[in-house]
């Protein structure tokens, strides 16, 4: 059994640790709240842009345009994949890692990669998929501008041929307790399931023109509402890991408090032997 001081110094410890986990905690929650209502507001500007993307299907001037054009076979694709910089989230970082491994199996070639956060890029740079891209900080950063930067890098990647396909790997955000890790395709654009075939449209300044700005700006949007999913999700994996990390403490400090009480029974248990043994000597 350990000694008391060194009980002691562990109950310290621990308590010193829990506190920081609370604190943690309670940042993450205040961060998820404001993150959550970015995800709602965003939903429904993104629901309605897929609307009319579907709307437009059947459009002549959408089915030729360069980012709807399908290639077959897809061989070079790219991976756009968006992890967090720091960690103490769980495993938000291992199951978006996880399922990006799981793609590039499946794939059989190794795929390229464009990389949003530092845990991602950490675990990809000394291995063999090459990374093409990588963000690192965007949360300091309008998430507007990065979701800009990534799909003009994207779509350049696409037009001119460099790859055939790209898809696009997130946490969707469900609940604080629930995040799923989501493989979308990005390029080419695949009409949304919502898609209604008769609707007349009336086009200014043309049918090209809103078309050649519709389609940038649908795919901007996925990777905007990606980019927003994956931040709310990190704060609530980070908030869900602080209270469990914070009620262990608790039962840790429960049972070093047990340990404690249990050693100085045995010390005062020995201490008072001690002197009856003594008093006998004495007696005898």
């Amino acid at each position: 059994m350990a000694s008391l001081k060194v009980i002691r110094k562990r109950i310290v410890s621990v308590r010193s640790t829990q506190q920081i986990t609370k604190a943690m905690k309670m940042v993450a929650a205040a961060k998820l709240r404001r993150a959550q209502d970015a995800v709602v507001q965003s939903r429904a500007y993104g629901r309605k842009l897929r609307e009319v993307v579907a709307g437009l299907a059947g459009e002549p001037s959408m089915r030729a345009h360069p980012l709807v054009r399908v290639r077959e076979p897809e061989s070079r694709r790219l991976l756009i994949m968006l992890t967090a910089d720091r960690g103490l989230c769980g495993g938000f970082n291992a199951n978006l890692i996880r399922q990006s491994e799981a793609f590039i199996a499946r794939e059989g070639t190794s795929p390229s990669l464009m990389i949003v956060g530092r845990k991602g890029f950490d675990f990809y740079r000394k291995r063999a998929t090459p990374i093409r891209e990588h963000y690192l900080g965007v949360g300091g950063r309008p998430l507007i501008d990065v979701a800009r930067e990534i799909v003009a890098r994207a779509v350049t990647l696409f037009v001119e041929e460099e790859v055939d396909g790209v898809y696009l790997l997130y946490s969707q955000f469900r609940s604080a307790l629930s995040q799923v890790p989501t493989m979308e395709r990005l390029l080419p654009i695949e009409p949304p399931p919502e898609s209604q075939g008769g609707r007349e449209y009336l086009f200014e300044p043309s049918r090209e023109a809103v078309v050649e700005d519709l389609l940038p700006r649908y795919v901007q949007v996925r990777v905007y509402q990606a980019l927003l999913e994956s931040i709310a999700s990190e704060h609530g994996a980070r908030m869900t890991a602080m209270e469990s990390a914070t009620n262990n403490a608790s039962d840790m400090i429960e049972r070093l408090t047990l340990e404690m009480n249990r050693a100085r029974q045995a010390t005062i248990t020995k201490e008072l032997m001690e002197i009856v043994g003594g008093a006998e000597a004495l007696k005898g």
